[in-house]
């Protein structure tokens, strides 16, 4: 597959991503849990069918040292044991985030008190940043049909 645009090689791209990057720096730094944060990019990123941001954040949480029997479980996530109350909460509101669309009336009361549960404030501005900004990522590359398979760790920064 050849994607649609080279993103790698375009100037614009360059001074995007820069912006991009910069935010997803910011949010890397919160006190949202790393291992949250990660599960979140690859719930959402299956989701919205993004092969690449697939192939990134299921090998950058492995080289962090999530398990690999999580990162299998995440489409299932509801039904694995795998997963804290936290984690759960913030899986099912990056569902709820990501689908926005889908519901009338957004994310779901309950689904956000669910989560203010587990999560103080400066976490759920991170966690609904974060959403907001692997589904722009997951967009980007899905238009331009991003091939998948070659990611290295850390090749990105």
């Amino acid at each position: 597959m050849e994607a649609r645009l080279n993103l790698f090689a375009n100037p614009l791209t360059g001074k995007l991503v820069k912006h991009l990057v910069g935010a997803d720096k910011v949010i890397a730094s919160s006190e949202l849990p790393k291992a949250t944060q990660e599960l979140v990019k690859i719930r959402a990123s299956q989701i919205n069918g993004c092969g690449y941001c697939l192939d990134m954040h299921t090998k950058e949480a492995e080289h962090a040292g999530e398990t690999a029997q999580r990162l299998h479980m995440v489409a299932g996530w509801r039904e694995a044991k795998v997963f804290t109350d936290a984690e759960r909460a913030a899986l099912e509101l990056a569902e709820q985030g990501t689908r926005i669309a889908d519901g009338a009336g957004g994310v779901p009361d309950g689904v956000w008190e669910n989560a203010a549960k587990h999560y103080d404030e400066d976490q759920l501005l991170a966690l609904v940043a974060l959403i907001a900004l692997i589904n722009t990522f997951n967009r980007l590359n899905v238009m331009v049909r991003q091939p998948a398979g070659d990611y290295q760790v850390g090749m990105l920064g």
